[in-house]
C-alpha cells in the first residue's frame, strides 16, 4: 500500500511563513495555533520545506543549506524561550517589529543572533532543569552537531568559506583541528542554539501528534558546498584537491528555465558512497524521518542519474547526466526503512527508468494541477489521471500561486482548455476554489494545497521561481490571515471530497 493508506488532505505551508510578531513565522504560538486551525478544517497533514539553516548571501534558500542536519535558528520563537525563563519580557518588547507581508531577512537575522547570545548567557549562568536534556541532546547528535559547532564558529571567526581555511582546518588534519575544537568558544553556543531550536521543534511536533496531523517533510537532494557536511566528509564529493567542486549540481533546460537550472551543489560521488554502504544517505534519512512522518525526496530522479556540469560553467547547459549505483542504494534503504514513508518528487522530464523505480519501490510522486491543462487526454495531471497511489497538488512551492499563474501565466489556449474542463468559464476570483476542488477531487489518497491558493492569493504571494537567485522565500502571512473564512471554504471542500478527518 505504500506510506498512503487512506483519503486525506493537508496544507503546505513553511513555518517562516506563519504570521509573527517578530519579522519572520517561527515555531511558537501561531504554529501551535496553525495546526488546532487544521484539525478544525479536517485536514490530515502539514507539509513543510526543508527546516535546515538558510543565509540571505544563498537567497535565504532551504534547499541551500549550511548542514543537512541542523534547524534554522531563525525559527527558534522568542515566546517560548520567555516561556523557558530565557528571555525577560522586556527584551521581547525590544525586538518586535510591524506585521508585513514580507521577511526583512537581513534585520531578523540580527535580531534572533541577539535574542539568542541573551538566552545563551541566562542558559550558562543557571542550567537547572536543562542539565541532563542538554547532555542527552548533545551525545545523542554528536555524530553530526560537534563538527556542526566546529564549522559554524570557525566561519564566523573566518568569515570564508571552508575550502579557504589554512590547509591544516581545510583538510581537517588532527594536531591542528582537534586543538582549534577546544578553544572555539562559540561551538557550545551553535550547540545550545541546535538544542533551544530542537526542544521547540519536538515539542510542536508532539503537539501535532496530539492534534492528529501527520507531519510531511522535505529532503533536499543536495547540500551546500560550504556546509559542514561536505567539509566533515570531503570524500563522498567530487571535489579537487583544495576543496572546490569539480562538477556542481544543477538540470538541464525544462519548463522552469530555457537554460536549465544551475543549482551549484558539489555532486555526490557515488561510487565512494557505495562502498560505505551509502552510509552518510542513511543517517541522514534516519534523522529526517525522526523528525517527520513523511519525507518527500526532493530531485528523486537523482537517485538514477544526476545532471553533472562543471564547475566553471556559467549555466546548466553543458552538462551530462550520470548513472548512480540506484539499484544497491534502494536495496539498501528497502532494508533500513522497510515501510518507505517517502514521496517522490518526480516534476519535469522523467524518464521510464525512473517511473520504473518509484512503481517498483511503491512510493507515491507528485500530481500538479497547473501543468494540466495542455489539451492532451493522457496528460498526467489531469485528474483522472491521477493514480491512488500519488499526491495531488495545485501548484507547489516553486509554481505561482493558482491565481497568480492563471492571470500571469496561462496562455488563453490553456485557460480554454480548463474552461471546457470545468464545463464553464471561470475568473480570477474563482479561479483558486474551482482547481482546490479539481485536487481535492482526484483518487490520489493524499492532496496538498498550498496556503497561498487555500487564501486565494495572487503571484505577490509567490514563495519561489527556481531560475531566479533574488527575491525568494519572502512571502509571510499576517495574523488576519489566520482567521477562519477561507479555511471553512477549504473545510467544505474537503468534506465534499471524502478527504475530512472530522464526523
Amino acid at each position: 500500500m505504500g506510506p498512503l493508506s487512506e483519503r486525506e488532505s493537508g496544507i503546505l505551508l513553511h513555518p517562516t511563513s506563519l504570521p509573527s510578531e517578530y519579522g519572520i513565522g517561527d515555531f511558537g504560538p501561531k504554529a501551535y495555533r496553525f495546526v488546532e486551525l487544521l484539525a478544525e478544517a479536517g485536514q490530515g497533514c502539514w507539509q513543510l520545506l526543508p527546516l535546515n539553516p538558510t543565509s540571505p548571501e544563498c537567497g535565504n534558500s532551504p534547499y541551500i543549506s549550511s548542514s543537512g542536519f541542523a534547524l534554522n535558528p531563525l525559527l527558534i520563537s522568542p515566546d517560548l524561550l520567555a516561556a523557558d525563563g530565557l528571555l525577560e519580557k522586556g527584551v521581547l518588547d525590544a525586538i518586535m517589529v510591524p506585521e508585513t507581508d514580507r521577511i526583512q531577512y537581513r534585520s531578523v537575522h540580527s535580531a534572533k543572533l541577539e535574542i539568542l547570545k541573551r538566552a545563551y548567557k541566562e542558559f550558562s549562568k543557571e542550567r537547572g532543569d536543562f542539565s541532563g536534556d542538554y547532555e542527552s541532546f548533545c551525545d545523542r547528535n554528536a555524530y553530526w552537531l560537534d563538527d556542526y559547532a566546529a564549522f559554524t564558529a570557525l566561519k564566523e571567526e573566518s568569515g570564508l568559506p571552508w575550502h579557504r581555511w589554512p590547509e591544516g582546518l581545510r583538510k581537517r588534519m588532527p594536531e591542528e583541528l582537534e586543538p582549534t575544537k577546544k578553544r572555539l568558544e562559540g561551538a557550545e553556543f551553535h550547540r545550545f542554539v541546535q538544542y533551544i531550536a530542537y526542544r521547540q521543534w519536538w515539542r510542536l511536533k508532539e503537539h501535532c501528534k496530539r492534534e492528529g496531523i501527520r507531519v510531511f517533510g522535505d529532503l533536499p537532494f543536495y547540500v551546500s558546498h560550504d556546509s559542514a557536511d561536505v567539509w566533515a566528509n570531503p570524500e563522498l564529493f567530487k571535489l579537487d584537491g583544495d576543496g572546490r567542486p569539480l562538477f556542481v549540481s544543477g538540470v538541464p533546460p525544462d519548463y522552469f528555465s530555457k537554460t536549465g537550472q544551475l543549482w551549484g551543489h558539489p555532486v555526490y560521488d557515488w561510487e565512494r558512497l557505495r562502498e560505505t554502504g551509502f552510509e552518510w544517505w542513511m543517517r541522514r534519512i534516519d534523522h529526517n524521518l525522526e523528525m517527520f512522518d513523511l519525507v518527500r525526496i526532493d530531485h528523486f530522479r537523482g537517485l538514477l542519474a544526476y545532471w553533472e556540469v562543471p564547475g566553471t560553467e556559467k549555466t546548466a547547459m553543458n552538462g551530462r547526466w550520470v548513472k548512480a549505483p540506484s539499484e544497491e542504494f534502494f536495496e539498501t534503504l528497502r532494508r533500513r526503512f522497510p515501510s518507505l514513508p517517502f514521496v517522490a518528487e518526480d516534476l519535469g522530464v522523467i524518464t521510464e527508468d525512473v517511473k520504473a523505480a518509484i512503481k517498483d519501490l511503491g512510493i507515491p510522486g507528485m500530481k500538479v494541477l497547473i501543468f494540466a491543462f495542455d489539451g492532451k487526454p493522457d496528460n498526467p495531471y489531469l485528474p483522472e489521471n491521477h493514480e491512488a497511489n500519488s499526491v495531488s497538488y495545485t501548484g507547489t512551492h516553486d509554481t505561482n500561486t493558482v491565481r497568480g499563474w492563471f492571470k500571469e501565466e496561462a496562455t488563453q489556449e490553456v485557460k480554454e482548455n480548463l474552461f471546457r474542463y470545468l464545463g464553464r468559464r471561470v475568473g480570477e476570483d474563482e479561479i483558486s476554489t474551482e482547481m482546490v476542488r479539481l485536487a481535492m477531487g482526484s483518487r490520489s489518497r493524499l492532496c496538498i494545497v498550498p496556503m497561498q491558493d487555500v487564501l486565494n492569493l495572487g503571484s505577490e504571494a509567490r514563495l519561489n521561481v527556481p531560475s531566479s537567485p533574488l527575491n525568494n522565500y519572502l512571502w509571510k502571512m499576517t495574523g488576519d490571515l489566520l482567521g477562519k473564512g477561507r479555511l471553512a471554504e477549504f473545510a467544505q471542500i474537503t468534506r465534499e471530497s471524502g478527504r475530512s478527518r472530522m464526523p
